[in-house]
């Protein structure tokens, strides 16, 4: 099975040693995205409806130039900072996965940078 490295401009750059997504066969990991502006490098939004909306067309970018889509997507995991946020996130989430959502996880964790109210990861899988 071929393992590649997948990159986008459309999505913030990796400030640490990890890749955006890797592709392996029809499967696709994303790594965790967060509230970051691709274009400035910046943190977007101090609510979690508008950092959980970058955070998703984070990861919508990088599964396009992996070739697939939102709709492929079978696993998701969401970190909160703050469980008080879940219902507000949820509002946002749906609008992305409208119908058939993929399985997905919500836990209430610590984030690296306190700015950051969510963190996504998922996978996708292009049979």
């Amino acid at each position: 099975m071929v393992r590649e490295v997948v990159f986008t401009e459309k999505a913030p750059k990796p400030a640490f040693p990890y890749s955006q997504a890797v592709k392996a066969g029809g499967w696709v990991f994303v790594s965790g995205q967060v509230s970051i502006d691709p274009a400035t490098g910046k943190v977007v939004g101090g609510d979690i409806k508008a950092q959980t909306r970058v955070v998703l067309e984070n990861l919508r970018a990088i599964l396009s130039a992996a070739g697939a889509s939102l709709k492929d997507v079978v696993k998701v995991n969401v970190y909160l900072a703050r469980v008080e946020d879940f219902a507000a996130m949820n509002e946002v989430y749906r609008e992305f996965f409208p119908e058939e959502p993929p399985a997905r996880t919500t836990i209430a964790a610590k984030m690296v940078n306190e700015a950051f109210l969510i963190e996504i990861d998922a996978v996708a899988y292009r049979g």
